[in-house]
This record gives structure tokens, C-alpha cells and sequence, in this order.
């Protein structure tokens, strides 16, 4: 039986009242009476309102491996829902102050085995049941409407398939996950798309080309050491792509560059500006679930790995090669949305995990998330957007995707990149809820 939930005081920001709920769900959902977890959401009303007679929505939010944005008031899509909706914030297991995951963490698990199998109960299906648990116990057994962004989106999917009846609607934003899809053949599609970011990217700032060939040349030779002992690497310094998938990440790419070297009496070296904030947007600190976890997401034949499944696929797609790149003269290419086993080793929030992670990338047995025949029989109402050139998400795969859930609508943008629900905030969140309503 699960036991009721414990709620703190509610408290204001400008414009809402927010109350804290603590939940205790199953590990195992196939064993409820096995080991639990602690699961926390922060609940959003607008002020002035009475919350008893709002519907509620649940915000999953992308990753995996992230809690739910830490909104200050009314920020992004929030003041939009909130005109309407009683909206719950969910820090998906593992994540914010849902039993987080992590080196301090993990280790209580015991072996580096007892880890990877503690892990594997941290996927999409699981989420979906964590919803499941916890909803009768906030609506009184009335469904709710889910908004997914990106992996958020891939849990609404299943959310579809495994609890329709729990759902008033579902909201999903540059998160339709392909059906079917191996690892490989997910990243089989995302590096051409990482290819088109980098060109575009040297596009608007040609001056980059020299700027990411100078600071790769000098990794080749001296690694750098970042704040906190992340090694930074060319393959590391490479990574910085993921920037590109975001609406001013090719903006904020090309500021790094540009402050990367200072004179010194030994020669040019990288700044410390430089390497202090390129160690904010590479390290795993705060999200190292992530980086566990990404491959898995994509699992669902029980005979296959995933097997690095990135790294292995990087290997076909020669201009990601910095070495080949430094020895010619074209331009460096940025990876992005990729885990590699090298960040085991260079990141000191990793590293304690790396056997952890290699007995994931073996793993097998894997169950499939998305049931297609259910999918095609849905009654839910589903809206996506869907952002063309998505770095994160695959267009193609997205959209046959939505061709294979019975009443989706589709808004194909390339007005927003990837986080546009971030970026577009109220305008995305308005778009998608008269779809589902049938207002366009």
C-alpha cells in the first residue's frame, strides 16, 4: 500500500504559490513490496487562484538525468499553464530530490553490479509508473495532462501506451522518440545533423574556424585540467557541441572562443575565464544520470546492448576525427548529444561510475517502451512540436512517429530550436494546447 503523501507549508514567489510534496514509490514496480524511493515535486498555483477545481498538469522534464527546471515565478511556458492548470513539477527518479543518483550516492548501492541493476530501473516505463503511483494521490483518480520536453516527451510516449486512461491530454516538445530505433541507428541520423550545426555555425562566424583549430591543436599537446579536475581534452573540448542545439548556443559557443588565450611569459596558454566556463557546460556534476543512463533509453531489444553504442557509430564518420581535422586544414567539428566512454575518465563526477557504466553498455534483456499497435488505437489527445534540423531529436524519426499515433497533431517549426519551450515559452505551450483542442 503506499502511503499517503507529506506536503511542506506552501510559500510565494511573484505571482504563485508553491507547495512541496514527498512521495515513497516502488524500485521495482513488478515488486511493491520490495525496496522504495523517495520522489519529490514542487506544486505551482497561480496566486490568487483556489487549486481545488484546476486540472492538473505534470511537467516531465528533458534529459535524462535532470529535475525539473527551478522556475522563479512565472518564468517561460509556467505563466501560461498557470492561467488554467495546477501544474506539478516531478523531479523524475533519480533526479533533484527524487533519491538522486550520483558517486556520493551510488556507492550505497554496493558492487558496481548491484549499481548497473539498480540503474536499469531507471527508464522511461519506470517513470511512467512513478506518475501513475502518485496521481490518484494529488487528483483523487482524475487523469491529468502530461507536457514532455525532449526525454520528458519520450516518457509521455509511453505514458501513452502503458496508462492512457491516466491522461486528459498529452503536450510533447522535441520529445517524439522513435518507435523502433537501435542506439546505433539513433546516432546513425544524429551525427549528419551535427555535421549541418557545425557548418552553419562556421557560417555565421568564420572566425571560429582558426579559434577551435588553435585551442585543439594546444589540447593535442597539453591537456588542460579544469576546476574541479576534469580533463579536458580535444574529444572533451569537442563535446562543447552540444551548444549547438539550442536557440543562442551558437552564440554562446562563439563567445567562449573567443576569450580562450591570454599571453603569458611561457607563451599563449587558455585562460582560466576560458577553462572555467567550459567546465560549467561540460561537467556531469549535476546531472551525471545522464551520462549512465542516455544509451538505455534508446534499449529495447532484450538480446542487444547498446554497447557504446555513440562511440562505435562516431568512429564511420570521419570529419569528428580532431587528429585527421589538425593534420589538414578544415574546420573542427563539434560533437553534442553523445556520451562517450571516455568522459568516464575525464570527469571526476564520473570516473568512481566507469565500471558501472561499462556493465550498462553491456547490459541485455532490455524491455521494448512503446507499444506501436496501442499507439495506433490511441484516443488520448496529442499535440507535438516538432523543431525541423533538430540537433537532440531526429526530425525524420520524430515525425514517423507521429504518423503512427492514431490523432496526434503535429506543429513542424524551425522557428524554435530544441528548447523551445524554454525559449518560446507561452507561445509553444498555446500552440500546442489548441491543437489538442482543435482551435486552429
Amino acid at each position: 500500500m503506499t502511503p499517503a503523501p507529506t506536503a511542506g507549508g506552501s510559500y510565494r514567489q511573484p505571482g504563485v504559490v508553491l507547495t512541496d510534496h514527498h512521495f515513497t514509490v516502488a524500485l521495482d514496480h513488478a515488486r511493491p513490496d520490495g525496496e522504495r524511493i523517495d520522489l519529490y515535486a514542487r506544486e505551482v498555483v497561480a496566486a490568487g487562484k483556489d487549486p481545488r477545481p484546476l486540472p492538473w498538469l505534470l511537467y516531465l522534464e528533458g534529459g535524462p538525468g535532470f529535475g525539473a527546471r527551478r522556475f522563479i515565478g512565472r518564468q517561460a511556458w509556467l505563466g501560461r499553464a498557470l492561467e488554467e492548470y495546477r501544474v506539478l513539477l516531478l523531479d523524475q527518479r533519480g533526479t533533484g530530490r527524487s533519491t538522486p543518483v550520483n558517486r556520493q550516492t551510488l556507492p550505497l548501492r554496493g558492487t558496481p553490479a548491484r549499481q548497473a541493476d539498480y540503474l536499469a530501473h531507471f527508464r522511461a516505463d519506470s517513470i511512467v509508473r512513478d506518475a501513475e503511483t502518485v496521481r490518484p494521490l494529488l487528483t483523487g483518480g482524475a487523469p491529468w495532462t502530461v507536457l514532455g520536453q525532449s526525454f520528458g516527451g519520450f516518457c509521455a510516449t509511453h505514458y501513452l501506451c502503458a496508462a492512457p486512461e491516466g491522461l486528459t491530454a498529452a503536450l510533447i516538445t522535441g520529445g517524439l522518440p522513435p518507435l523502433e530505433a537501435t542506439a546505433a541507428e539513433v546516432y546513425e541520423a544524429a551525427y549528419p545533423r551535427m555535421e549541418r550545426k557545425n557548418r552553419a555555425h562556421y557560417a555565421r562566424y568564420p572566425m571560429d574556424v582558426e579559434r577551435a583549430r588553435a585551442v585543439a591543436a594546444h589540447l593535442a599537446g597539453h591537456p588542460a585540467v579544469l576546476p574541479g579536475g576534469y580533463r579536458l581534452t580535444v574529444e572533451a573540448f569537442q563535446s562543447l557541441g552540444i551548444l549547438l542545439g539550442v536557440a543562442d548556443g551558437s552564440h554562446q559557443l562563439h563567445y567562449l572562443l573567443e576569450n580562450a588565450f591570454v599571453p603569458t611569459p611561457a607563451g599563449p596558454a587558455l585562460s582560466d575565464g576560458f577553462l572555467e566556463n567550459v567546465h560549467a557546460q561540460l561537467s556531469f556534476a549535476g546531472h551525471p544520470l545522464y551520462a549512465l543512463v542516455h544509451e538505455m533509453i534508446y534499449a529495447q531489444d532484450p538480446l542487444a546492448p547498446t554497447g557504446w553504442a555513440a562511440e562505435e557509430v562516431r568512429a564511420g564518420h570521419p570529419r569528428f576525427d580532431a587528429a585527421a581535422t589538425l593534420r589538414g586544414d578544415g574546420p573542427l567539428y563539434f560533437t553534442g548529444e553523445t556520451v562517450h566512454p571516455w568522459h568516464f575518465d575525464a570527469d571526476p563526477a564520473l570516473a568512481p561510475l566507469r565500471e558501472t557504466a561499462e556493465l550498462l553498455a553491456a547490459r541485455t534483456g532490455w524491455t521494448p517502451l512503446y507499444d506501436p499497435a496501442r499507439l495506433a488505437a490511441n484516443e488520448v489527445p496529442v499535440a507535438a512540436a516538432v523543431y525541423h534540423d533538430d540537433l537532440y531529436v531526429d526530425t525524420a524519426q520524430s515525425l514517423a512517429t507521429a504518423r503512427a499515433v492514431r490523432g496526434l497533431r503535429t506543429w513542424v517549426t524551425d522557428e524554435f530550436e530544441h528548447d523551445g519551450v524554454r525559449s518560446g515559452g507561452p507561445r509553444v505551450l498555446d500552440r500546442l494546447l489548441a491543437l489538442v483542442r482543435d482551435e486552429l
